[in-house]
């Protein structure tokens, strides 16, 4: 059962603090998943939160650390000493600890390195740190089990044991070269029907999935999506298996793809949370307000342009919101999915088809809200058959047209190497307008004369 927290529960602590009762702390959070204290102090006061970290011991905290907030996380590391981060770096899997070293100034990076107490932990920390965090590089961890295609069953299972216990979950039996080359993967059910004296090239797998420490992060990710991974090995430019991914690191991967996606998607430029300051919160919404205030000063211009529709047809005026409305509408609906297909590798087939449906679907969808528009707005707004109609002419061309950009840009941003999701919000919707108002009074002034 999920743990929800209580006003009561979040003062009950608060007073267990206030009076330093550690001992009843500490059996309040013995039964605690880590993920639940993390979310605890985060809705503590800095002193509190740092007072119960303190309190708890650090195979407990490393796990917490990682669960907190990163505002949370930052001030409680300040409030540490580099030999006490150290403590907490110790219990981690080389892949977090590095995530964590990251995050420290650099004036401290070195003396918390300098302080780990396992030399070969250290060195494998120190590794990671050279890669990039968008790659798989920085993504893997060190923590894996490997076997030598030239030892025998009896020799793996020996090596396996001792390499075990440094792994917290065992996904996969790797198997390596003498030059550390990764060969293929060992089926634990072959090691326990095979005689120990077998040699481990007779029997191991040589079919298995691997990236390469410089693939991107959301290639991986997709990858691992594909196969149904739990985990993958890494290689290096030479071949040699270097670490791997696990699933909990590509599901973080997944989230922050799909939040970044979002506030491209709603016209936010950056990463921001509704906890950052104004001025972050200002630097990522402002871009894309300016941009749609230019393209309101656009559309402004080409309704002067038709000014002599007012003297005439005023009532052409009156349908300018909805038509601007469908078009967005219509290009966010159309992006949104291209956006969705791309992310999922599921588009496939040639361009030409895939606009040559859409205008399918356009025309269709079109005819239909036409029909609706040129019915009622003669008989709820008394509009004359002529101007519904120009109307509803109007209408079906700029769904098409929307529809068309709405397809047509993401997928050409994609070819770019630009990020898709820019095309699904203010981009599309404000270049929409711009082309709704302009195929409409385009339209109305062919048919109507003015």
């Amino acid at each position: 059962m999920e743990f929800k927290i209580s006003r009561e529960f979040v003062a009950q602590i608060e007073q267990y603090v206030s009076e330093n009762r550690e001992q009843e702390l500490i059996q309040l959070f013995e039964d605690l998943h880590h993920a639940d204290i993390a979310e605890i102090m985060g809705e503590l006061d800095d002193a509190d939160a740092v007072y119960i970290f303190n309190v708890l011991d650090a195979e407990k905290t490393s796990e917490i650390l990682l669960e907190l907030h990163e505002e949370t996380r930052e001030k409680i590391l300040r409030s540490l000493s580099p030999k006490e981060i150290a403590e907490e770096l110790d219990e981690m899997s080389t892949d977090d600890a590095a995530d964590i070293i990251g995050e420290l100034p650099n004036e401290v990076k070195e003396e918390v390195i300098s302080e780990l107490l396992d030399v070969e932990h250290a060195k494998d920390i120190v590794d990671l740190l050279r890669y990039d965090d968008d790659t798989a590089g920085g993504l893997m961890g060190k923590e894996l089990v490997k076997v030598n295609e030239n030892w025998s069953v009896l020799t793996c299972v020996k090596e396996m044991r001792e390499q075990a216990a440094n792994v917290q979950r065992v996904h996969s039996i790797y198997v390596v070269d003498d030059e550390e080359r990764l060969k293929g993967r060992l089926s634990l059910k072959d090691l326990l029907v095979t005689s120990t004296r077998t040699m481990i090239k007779e029997v191991y797998i040589p079919k298995v999935d691997f990236v390469k420490v410089s693939t991107p992060d959301v290639e991986v990710a997709r990858i691992m999506q594909k196969y149904d991974l739990e985990a993958i090995p890494v290689i290096d430019e030479l071949g040699r298996l270097v670490g791997r991914i696990t699933i909990d690191d590509i599901v973080d991967v997944i989230k922050e793809e799909a939040d970044k996606d979002y506030q491209l998607a709603a016209g936010i430029s950056q990463d921001v949370e509704a906890d950052d300051s104004i001025i972050d919160l200002t630097r990522a919404r402002l871009p894309w307000l300016v941009l749609a205030l230019l393209g309101g000063f656009v559309s402004v211009k080409l309704l002067n342009g038709f000014s002599g529709a007012m003297n005439h047809h005023r009532e052409l005026f009156f349908f300018t919101p909805l038509i601007a409305a469908m078009a967005g509408n219509v290009g966010v609906q159309s992006s949104a999915i291209i956006v969705q297909g791309l992310a999922n590798n599921s588009i496939s087939g040639s361009l030409w088809n895939r606009l040559v449906k859409e205008v399918l679907l356009s025309l269709l969808n079109g005819s239909i809200l036409a029909f609706i528009l040129i019915i009622g707005s003669h008989l709820l707004l008394g509009v004359s058959y002529q101007v519904g109609l120009t109307v509803s002419i109007s209408l079906v061309s700029v769904i098409i047209i929307a529809s068309l950009i709405g397809t047509f840009v993401p997928i050409l941003l994609n070819r770019l190497g630009f990020d898709p999701a820019l095309s699904t919000g203010p981009f599309i919707t404000t270049s929409n307008d711009i082309c709704g108002i302009l195929i409409y009074f385009s339209i109305a002034k062919l048919i109507l004369g003015f």
